[in-house]
């Protein structure tokens, strides 16, 4: 059956206007003004916003990790994303040395299938560069459609490579036409500072922070740039935190360099302190880069008004509290990393950003889903509103007050990492290819619904930044 959305306010990452939205066979069909359909299902959207589906570029569902594996599946991670107004998801495929790439990425795909109730695609991790990877990353790239190439600064002895790896990665990246993505802190110093603090019996989770201070991450970032201008590549920093990291992606790109970078909600909102929490709570925000002081956040809202910083990714890493953060008890670096965060990602955007006026709506729209559509090769089939596009649309409800809680959450994890927090701000419905998967704030959606999603080659939709000399810097508020 036909789909008709009407009385809503459409908005995409350039425009804001009232409207409404036909949808036939999945595909938006056609926008416009006071639209009928006698043979349409209608949808009354009156006083909220018609947002397009968000794109979340970086989770980490049914993942290995410290001898443990997340909380969260690609059931209930893409259930809780869906209530979260997120329609997409890129999830990370990690890989072993010496095993070939065609076989974790089979992994993946058992992982997911039967089980996602929205789209998804996947970044595949190069953990070493020799003639069999070689081999296989182009027939990756093109047969999979995976377009992504992660590469660890960090984890020694476990996920990190080395810099010669990086580098292979990024001109395998430029001859491919795929983006590199990197973990940026300087694993090597801080494998000797964790080494450090458990010797002088530093043991508490306030440590891991401690043990990776946000210098290592600005060093690393910048080793990573130097690299991918040797290169004449592309580079998308994940999970920014800190100043140092931003100065550095922003001095790349005020020369013209194709560096990218994204932030996560918890680096905008929470802050060290929470590792201090007793009786071992601080735990449950352990994960890496670790949080920052609180001065760290004005940088990253300032980056991602003016441009610096381009996506905002949850890194959905979710282990319970008990029996899995407790893994590290009496040894911070057992903790298992990583947080739950894919379900609160949009709606906290919205009321940190848009509703304290640190973001306009429009740019709340690039930042939430049409900037990683282009990124990695989804748009405009994903990221935007359009005849055309895949009927992904959140009816959301701007004026909608309520507080995150564990209790309310829709992932399996044991505890909400924004415990309490008020926002203003709530999807109410959200379609997949014009399926109902949430309608009025209840799941509707099939398990295995979701479809894998080959994405295009790096530089077809994504917009390079000008040269040094044509550059315009949004000024922030």
């Amino acid at each position: 059956m036909r789909k008709l959305i009407k009385n809503g306010t459409v908005v995409t990452a350039t425009d804001s206007y009232k409207g409404d939205i036909l949808i036939e066979n999945g595909i938006i069909a056609s926008i416009g003004a006071d639209l009928s359909d006698d043979a349409a299902e209608v949808i009354d959207a009156d006083g909220c916003y018609l947002f397009p589906g968000g794109v979340d570029p970086h989770t980490h569902l049914d993942m290995p990790f410290g001898g443990t594996v997340t909380r969260d599946d690609f059931e209930s991670g893409t259930i809780a994303a869906a209530f979260g107004g997120t329609t997409t998801i890129i999830d990370f495929c990690l890989t072993t040395k010496g095993v070939p790439l065609n076989e974790s990425v089979a992994a993946w795909h058992a992982k997911a299938s039967g089980k996602a109730v929205i789209d998804y695609g996947f970044h595949l991790m190069v953990g070493e560069v020799n003639d069999n990877v070689l081999l296989e990353l182009p027939q990756i790239i093109e047969e999979e459609g995976i377009t992504s190439l992660k590469v660890f600064m960090a984890y020694k002895n476990v996920l990190q490579a080395d810099d010669g790896t990086l580098l292979r990665t990024l001109q395998l990246a430029r001859q491919q036409g795929a983006l590199v993505m990197v973990h940026a802190e300087n694993g090597d110093v801080i494998a000797y500072l964790i080494d450090k603090a458990l010797e002088e019996g530093n043991t508490d989770p306030i440590y891991h922070a401690l043990t990776r201070p946000s210098v290592l991450e600005g060093e690393a970032t910048g080793r990573a740039v130097s690299l991918t201008e040797l290169a004449d590549s592309q580079l998308y920093v994940v999970h920014v935190t800190c100043a140092e990291a931003v100065e550095k992606i922003a001095e790349a790109r005020r020369r013209g360099l194709r560096v990218y970078g994204e932030t996560c909600p918890q680096y905008l909102t929470l802050d060290v302190s929470y590792l201090e929490r007793p009786n071992f709570e601080g735990a449950k925000y352990v994960w890496s880069p670790p949080l920052r002081e609180k001065h760290h956040q004005a940088v990253l809202w300032d980056a991602l008004w003016n441009g610096s910083l381009q996506a905002v990714g949850s890194d959905q890493c979710s282990f319970d509290f008990k029996g899995q953060k407790e893994l590290g008890l009496g040894d911070f670096s057992k903790i298992p990393n990583g947080g739950p965060t894919i379900e609160d990602r949009f709606s906290l955007l919205f009321s940190e950003g848009v509703a304290k006026g640190r973001l306009t709506v429009n740019q709340f729209v690039d930042i939430i889903s049409t900037a990683s559509a282009k990124l990695f090769g989804l748009f405009p089939k994903k990221g935007t509103i359009a005849v055309g596009s895949d009927a992904d649309l959140v009816i959301f409800d701007p004026n909608a007050q309520r507080t995150l809680s564990a209790e309310t959450h829709h992932m399996r994890v044991d505890y909400n990492a924004f415990e309490g927090m008020e926002v203003i701000g709530e999807p109410v419905t959200v379609l997949v290819r014009g399926e109902f998967v949430v309608r009025d704030k209840q799941f509707v959606g099939i398990p295995g619904s979701g479809q894998y999603l080959r994405r295009s080659r790096f530089g077809q939709t994504v917009n390079v930044p000008p040269k040094a000399a044509e550059t315009t810097e949004r000024v922030g508020p």
